[in-house]
């Protein structure tokens, strides 16, 4: 009764912290030494999220939940071991890799999406919007296996008042797609960009990149206008009008451009630095969500944390709110034949110190 009871609590404050911020901004990059990289921010900076990395071996099976916070669903078993970083509790893994390079992430969507109905009759075949990606990384190699598995179960929500979400596969051939739930009916898309935001639907927003066709990296050229000389007050005027707010659709756009003209990097280390440096400008401060009047929640930032996958060499890093330092879970060190679940969170300590800088007397 008392796990019950927990778990009613944790779905609560997940359907509260949906409610107060919609952010999750993604993208992909790849390395002269063709190590390819995807890297995410997750916000939902209504509470602190109380995220955690798991391990899980091959082998391991867990429960799904469905509507009344039961664990009644499909049996999720793990074909291969996989590391994720969940939110709320250890069961929702919302990005995580494989050992055989597969990454699952999942990003906010609200209003766009709509599950099919859950069908008591039909439980066993559930699966919970906020457990696909533990199903998903447990049982599938490439991204044509995650197109044929998905269809085989029922994905529902647990609580009718969250928002839905959409997911990010990608495999270690650098194939990318976006599963997006409308009508009740999974679809795929081919992410050839490797971006994505939240709402509206990936299409709308690759559609609406050609809004912004005439950007372009570095500075514009002088020019006349009539008898009038024009010239930039500085560098960065051919980027001039990219939007800098932080709605789904201006990520969007922002990412696009910051990922498509950034010099390509010579290892995948390299690479997993610059998609930090990258989604630094995708940072929320704890304030701008909410109205004016309102008290922030006490936490230091609305991005809880950042996380840069290597799908070549299997590695995971990190970052948090708390702590800026760039943490690493290589897969390759882990033996997920013999290891035992493990659940630890992101943060040990939930202060990051500050190191004095030797000075000579």
């Amino acid at each position: 009764m008392k796990k019950i009871i927990m778990t009613c609590i944790a779905v609560a404050m997940l359907v509260a912290a949906f409610g107060r911020v919609e952010a999750c901004t993604g993208i992909t990059l790849t390395a002269k030494d063709s190590a390819r990289i995807v890297a995410r921010t997750i916000e939902w900076g209504g509470s602190e999220l109380n995220s955690q990395y798991v391990i899980v071996p091959r082998g391991h099976t867990q429960r799904s939940y469905v509507p009344g916070y039961t664990l009644d669903g499909m049996e999720l078993v793990a074909k291969y071991g996989y590391v994720g970083l969940a939110v709320e509790q250890k069961e929702f893994v919302v990005e995580g890799l494989n050992e055989v390079g597969l990454s699952a992430g999942l990003f906010y969507f609200p209003g766009y999406g709509k599950y099919e109905s859950y069908d008591e009759n039909r439980k066993q075949q559930c699966v919970t919007d906020f457990q696909l990606v533990s199903w998903i990384l447990g049982t599938c190699a490439t991204v044509d296996e995650v197109k044929e598995t998905v269809p085989q179960a029922l994905v529902v929500a647990i609580d009718p008042r969250a928002s839905t979400v959409h997911w990010r596969f990608a495999d270690a051939s650098g194939r990318q797609v976006v599963l997006e739930i409308v009508d009740g009916e999974p679809r795929f898309y081919e992410n050839k960009l490797g971006v994505l935001t939240n709402s509206p639907g990936f299409e709308w927003q690759m559609t609406n990149l050609n809004n912004y066709v005439n950007l372009l990296a570095g500075t514009a050229q002088p020019r006349t206008w009539g008898a009038a000389s024009l010239a930039s007050f500085g560098a960065g005027s051919g980027f001039l009008g990219l939007p800098g707010d932080v709605t789904p659709p201006s990520r969007f756009v922002r990412a696009a451009f910051y990922q498509t003209t950034a010099p390509l990097s010579d290892t995948a280390e390299d690479a997993i630095r610059q998609g930090f440096q990258i989604l630094n400008n995708f940072d929320i401060p704890v304030g701008v969500e909410f109205a004016d009047g309102k008290v922030p929640a006490n936490i230091p930032s609305a991005t809880q944390w950042t996380a840069a996958t290597d799908m070549t060499n299997r590695i995971i890093y990190y970052r948090t709110m708390y702590n800026s330092a760039i943490r690493r879970i290589d897969l390759s060190q882990i033996d997920f034949v013999h290891t035992s679940y493990y659940v630890a969170p992101l943060d040990k300590v939930k202060e990051q110190p500050f190191v004095l800088v030797e000075v000579p007397e």
